[in-house]
């Protein structure tokens, strides 16, 4: 169904920074496009979604939604941890600290963090009953 996300960001090499740890923790390689780039990309084009975060097109201020939140899917509990501490050591904020999520579907751990242009990201995984 979706080809790629993309978000907006005012620092690139800040916000590579940022995902380079956090989805780094997740296990997905860091960016590959060169220092300097307008947009870092994560994920293989054609072979699933893309994850993206660049200056926008149209050459205006980056600002995050309102509302909007992208997860991730992690393995376990111990890459949701790694995930919000790496987003933490590179410039981001806590939205929620990892934990067990009563109001998510199962038995979920999760936690949200916000990158450093403010828009909201989350690590999730389903854990045994």
């Amino acid at each position: 169904m979706l080809t790629h996300i993309l978000v907006g960001t005012s620092n690139p090499e800040a916000a590579r920074a940022f995902y380079d740890a956090a989805l780094g923790a997740l296990g997905h390689p860091k960016s590959q496009m060169p220092e300097g780039a307008p947009r870092h990309f994560y994920g293989a084009f054609g072979k699933g979604t893309v994850f993206g975060v660049g200056t926008p097109g149209n050459g205006e201020a980056a600002t995050a939604a309102n509302g909007g939140t992208i997860g991730f899917g992690a393995a376990d509990p111990a890459a949701v941890d790694a995930f919000h501490a790496g987003g933490l050591a590179n410039g981001g904020t806590c939205e929620g600290p990892p934990g067990v999520r009563p109001n998510a579907p199962g038995k979920s751990y999760g936690a949200y963090l916000r990158d450093p242009d403010g828009n909201k990201i989350c690590a999730f995984c389903q854990m045994p009953d």
